[in-house]
């Protein structure tokens, strides 16, 4: 069979499931599951069961094995084989007795029988095994550290094996390893070596996870022939990724060549479902090692494997009791602010802690806070927008950002590593933790970069290092990495922090039930107010005055000047109940949006405030025409005439002037298109005062000061405006005047 070059275009798409070849230290059968007839052989089968294969294909199964075995066969196939595994099988021979180890599985309607031959009589002793293995796992499972661990079982395996190096490689998030731990006599020590992920290309990964346990006798095997070369009930080369014979990649056997290996065997480690590393041993000359052996070292594998999570989660046991402290602070601190950006920014250096950053930002729809060193201001939204659609389960998280994200090399020295926390798409909230770039020097097994050779007819190939020396690289655009613990952390944060949002989202619905009973009460004084009190009230206004008619000439001036003052109180209570009635009204009548031309609106109450103060000279000015906005005519022609009448009343220079504009908000700063203003010349009012002024039935001068008045009107005006999504302030200084401004969150006509 030809071998297939494998080039620069196919070296990571190389089929190596469907070889078409098997290693010549075994034979394999192909079944029909459902006939158990021999479908396709190793062209190897005289030298091991001593029938050519063209006598084999199409026979039953029973053309070798005793019905006894048979029937092992076949309950292994319909059960667990890969607990049944390794059948104890034998075939008779001029005479003699050929034993062998049988291993089976079934893949796509075909049985694969594998058979190597026992160098010893009998069947495996477990208790052997048990005490092969007993030991190595007890110190597995007291190994304090991941390292120790680690170096114990390259240990026991080179001792179990006789090996002449085992290793264990570990796997990287980039798919580059490193050798980690390693016992050797060899001169030449691989530790701490780097290797690039096309070494081991993703598809042999995916196979070691598939099968645990890999081995190579002899690097320089002559490779076997399938007869037929494909499966006849498919007519497609037979998949052999189950298979202990599967033939090797004739580039990995080239690369084992050259670094000096003659025989080699890899145990997977496998965490969380994913190949976290290789326990690889090698040999400088051929070595076959026995099934049993293999078992106990896969056995190993296995438990080392289960072991990977309690050694990761004993590691950096001190940082993370510190992590959970910061997390705690960090929970606290935002149940305890008012608002959520805010909670989180007053953290400040504690939130850098939590992941041993050295910048971050807290980022939602309006305003992104910046701590500690950050990529610049105006970069936040862009890498924000490109990490989106980066997230998985809310997190994103890399050492090289300039590598993903080509713009990110203008401020990598900040924000080499970048790690994202997506807390509420809807709201648009998200933590955003950076780490500055660190130059490192790798140590590389060899030059990562495989030489490219050109062949005689101009075509490229790829192929294996020729060394494997140390050779060091200096590295850039990396930060160093987020640890698990980190990246656990962050995930963790994300449900405490919805766990505080979703207690204040209780409390909060509770105060609304609170806020919705007493706005119920609230309608229900306003009922009694304008019925049962104003009744009573007219009728104490209505017999005053009668009091006064009628009995004038009985009353002394005393008395009836009580009553005047009595028709007067009367009078004052219920503009007062009205008042409050109005504004107790306002926050449940519906807006009423419209198209609204400010101009037109504030010069008809101008108006209708000049004809009701006749006597009153005022300067009224309009720098500017006032815009058309969406709004409550209504309600804005009130906020307006209330500023408007203040301003006109709180005035006792000679020549008063109102001035009535608005100032141009830009968009991206603001909800709210315009400010509003309403300026006057008047009295001013006290900083102490400013915020008061709003506060209802609140007066700064006596009842009868400045034309009298209720206190009322500002309150109202700032109900108006907050029901318009906008907010009411004012600026002012004593005897100079006062500015009234407001925003109304409108879409602009």
């Amino acid at each position: 069979m030809t071998v297939q070059t494998v080039d620069l275009t196919n070296c990571d798409r190389e089929p190596i499931h469907i070889p078409g070849l098997i290693q010549p230290h075994g034979v394999l059968l192909a079944i029909n599951l459902s006939t158990i007839e021999i479908i396709q052989v190793s062209n190897n089968t005289a030298n091991f069961l001593y029938r050519q294969p063209e006598d084999l294909l199409g026979k039953p199964l029973s053309q070798l094995f005793e019905a006894k075995q048979i029937v092992t066969i076949q309950q292994c196939l319909n059960g667990d084989f890969e607990s049944l595994n390794p059948l104890h099988l034998s075939i008779k021979h001029e005479g003699k007795t050929l034993r062998f180890d049988g291993i089976v599985h079934q893949w796509d309607g075909v049985a694969l029988l594998e058979l190597e031959p026992k160098n010893h009589e009998g069947k495996a002793d477990f208790f052997n095994f048990y005490q092969q293995v007993k030991g190595v796992i007890t110190k597995i499972q007291k190994a304090a550290t991941m390292e120790q661990m680690c170096q114990l079982v390259v240990k026991e395996v080179r001792k179990i094996t006789e090996f002449e190096r085992v290793m264990i490689y570990r796997f990287d998030d980039d798919e580059t390893g490193i050798v980690i731990a390693e016992d050797t006599d060899r001169e030449i020590p691989y530790l701490d070596l780097r290797y690039p992920p096309s070494d081991i290309p993703k598809q042999a990964r995916k196979l070691y996870t598939s099968n645990w346990l890999r081995i190579i006798p002899s690097v320089n095997y002559q490779p076997v022939e399938l007869i037929p070369t494909n499966n006849p009930l498919t007519n497609q080369p037979l998949d052999l990724s189950l298979s202990v014979l599967r033939s090797v990649s004739p580039i990995h056997l080239e690369y084992l060549q050259n670094m000096g290996v003659g025989a080699s065997m890899s145990i997977s480690l496998v965490h969380d479902k994913k190949l976290w590393g290789l326990i690889a041993c090698h040999h400088s000359s051929a070595k076959y090692i026995p099934y049993s052996i293999r078992a106990v070292c896969e056995f190993i594998g296995q438990v080392m494997s289960l072991e990977l999570a309690n050694k990761e989660a004993s590691e950096d046991q001190d940082y993370k009791m510190q992590l959970k402290s910061l997390q705690t602070q960090f929970v606290e601190s935002l149940s305890q602010a008012q608002y959520f950006l805010d909670g989180i920014a007053q953290m400040g250096t504690e939130l850098l802690s939590l992941v041993s950053a050295t910048g971050a930002v807290i980022c939602n729809s309006d305003r992104c806070i910046r701590i500690g060193e950050t990529p610049p201001e105006a970069e936040i939204p862009v890498l924000l927008d490109w990490i989106k659609p980066q997230l998985e389960d809310n997190l994103f998280h890399t050492r090289s950002l300039s590598h993903i994200y080509p713009a990110a090399e203008a401020f990598k020295a900040v924000a080499s590593g970048v790690l994202a926390l997506e807390i509420s798409r809807i709201h648009r909230h998200y933590i955003v933790w950076f780490r500055p770039e660190v130059q490192q020097t790798v140590n590389w097994g060899g030059n990562p970069d495989k030489p490219v050779e050109v062949a005689d007819d101009g075509s490229l190939r790829l192929s294996p290092r020729k060394s494997f020396a140390l050779w060091k690289q200096i590295v850039k655009g990396y930060s160093l990495a987020w640890k698990p613990c980190e990246i656990a952390a962050v995930a963790e944060l994300r449900s405490l922090i919805v766990g505080v949002v979703l207690r204040q989202a209780d409390e909060l619905a509770s105060m609304n039930m609170e806020l919705q009973r007493s706005n119920e009460e609230l309608d229900s004084f306003a009922y009694v107010a304008s019925h049962d009190l104003k009744e009573p009230l007219r009728g104490i206004h209505n017999y005053a005055n009668f009091l006064m008619e009628d009995y004038s000439d009985i009353l002394n001036e005393d008395g009836v000047a009580k009553l005047q003052t009595l028709v007067k109180l009367t009078q004052r209570m219920e503009n007062l109940i009205n008042s409050l009635l109005h504004f107790s009204r306002l926050g449940r009548a519906e807006l009423m949006r419209q198209p609204v031309n400010l101009q037109d609106l504030v010069q008809q109450a101008i108006a209708t405030l000049t004809i009701s103060r006749p006597q009153s000279q005022i300067d009224f000015r309009i720098p500017q025409n006032l815009p058309t906005i969406e709004c409550d005519r209504a309600q804005v022609n009130e906020v307006f005439t209330n500023l408007i009448g203040n301003a006109i009343k709180y005035n006792d220079k000679p020549e008063r002037w109102v001035e009535i504009g608005f100032i141009a908000n830009p968009k991206t700063t603001a909800t709210s298109s315009y400010t509003f203003y309403v300026r006057d010349n008047g009295i001013g009012i006290p900083e102490e005062h400013q915020e008061k002024v709003f506060q209802i039935f609140r007066r700064l001068h006596g009842r009868e000061e400045y034309g009298g008045g209720n206190g009322a009107g500002l309150t109202i005006a700032r109900k108006i405006v907050e029901r318009h999504g906008g907010k009411i302030w004012v600026e002012s200084i004593i005897n100079e005047g006062s500015t009234f401004y407001f925003t109304l969150a409108t879409e602009v006509g």
